[in-house]
């Protein structure tokens, strides 16, 4: 099992991120909120490879089973974090 600290260090240190949120209920399968401007040049497509890239070698020996990701900027994120609430 990987842990929560365990993935947010990786992604911090391969992306520029302002933010990143790590959530799971049972340790294998994960979500992953990512902000970050870099993002506003990137289709939906290069921002889920972006997240999975660091997370490769986890994936493939099921530190990690199953992962969604949402990515935002930083303005889309202020907009959605009003909505949760």
């Amino acid at each position: 099992m990987i842990s929560h600290d365990e993935i947010i260090k990786k992604l911090h240190s391969a992306l520029t991120l302002d933010e990143v949120r790590v959530y799971s209920e049972d340790g294998s399968h994960f979500q992953i909120i990512a902000v970050s401007d870099q993002f506003d040049t990137m289709s939906r497509v290069k921002r889920q490879q972006a997240i999975y890239a660091p997370l490769a070698e986890d994936i493939a020996n099921n530190r990690i089973h199953a992962l969604s990701i949402k990515t935002y900027n930083v303005a889309q994120w202020q907009r959605e974090k009003k909505l949760l609430g």
